[in-house]
């Protein structure tokens, strides 16, 4: 699923293309908006929540919010009115047009179209947003100490508590505090450290296409552990260990180094 830097960037770059256009055209590929027609209204702008996109229009009909959602495989891509698709027509889930650009919505995970005075009913559950105006650390740091014996990795992941933050990002992050994944967050000497490391890692990535948690940009050297279960530790040549957790239908990889971040005495068992 991608992180909060990558849904960012997918916000910025449908505001930059949309807003203050109109839409000559929209198409609405999923049932249960399949005869929505936004077409005359005036994109007003798209933000990010988290991992939720919100791209508002206002229309004869009133305003309305696009929230999308990208799950594991979504991706929007602007393209010129001549320009061919990256994808199959099949993938499109939305297509919003103006007078010179096309939005593509390609195996959007979430499309929903509602009244925008109800969007908190789509995002109000989410937690501060680390790349949001509304972040507020002092906020985050209660919500994940509010269950203290919580294996560190699932509170990082629970974007009730701070959005933003992926698989990839809570695997880079217990490794650079030195904390095993499923140590309970009581064991964290300095949660403080380790939500505002989350910060400057995605305010740093943001601006780029290529994240990279270490400084170095160059493949493979890129991360610490993160899909590193066939390489050694960057900082100590330990092989990393790779664990799968949670339901089959949302079952999520987690990596560490058994070197650099001791396994706690109960969690998982390990598999190389």
């Amino acid at each position: 699923m991608p992180e909060g830097d990558t849904v960012w960037r997918a916000a910025r770059l449908l505001d930059r293309a949309l807003s203050g256009h109109d839409l000559v055209a929209t198409d609405f590929r999923v049932p249960q908006h399949a005869t929505a027609d936004l077409a005359g209204g005036r994109v007003l702008e798209t933000v990010s929540r988290g991992k939720h996109l919100l791209t508002r229009v206002t229309h004869d009909t009133g305003r309305w919010t696009l929230h999308t959602h990208l799950k594991m495989e979504g991706a929007w891509r602007v393209l010129g009115l001549d320009q061919r698709w990256p994808r199959p027509p099949h993938q499109a889930r939305v297509v919003l047009t103006t007078a010179t650009d096309r939005a593509v919505g390609f195996s959007l995970g979430i499309v929903e179209l509602l009244p925008t005075d109800d969007e908190e009913s789509v995002v109000g559950h989410v937690g501060p947003d680390l790349l949001g105006p509304d972040w507020d650390e002092a906020e985050a740091l209660v919500r994940l100490t509010a269950d203290p014996d919580r294996p560190v990795v699932e509170a990082l992941l629970d974007q009730r508590n701070l959005a933003g933050i992926g698989n990839m990002y809570a695997a880079e992050l217990c490794f650079v505090a030195g904390l095993h994944p499923l140590a309970p967050v009581s064991a964290a000497p300095d949660l403080r450290r380790v939500v505002r490391r989350a910060k400057q890692m995605l305010d740093l990535n943001k601006e780029r296409a290529v994240q990279s948690t270490t400084g170095n940009l160059r493949e493979r050297e890129r991360m610490w552990v993160y899909r590193r279960d066939r390489s050694p530790c960057r900082r100590c040549g330990a092989p990393v260990r790779v664990a799968m957790r949670g339901p089959a239908e949302r079952e999520r990889a987690t990596y560490w180094c058994p070197r650099c971040q001791p396994e706690p005495t109960t969690g998982l068992s390990p598999s190389a």
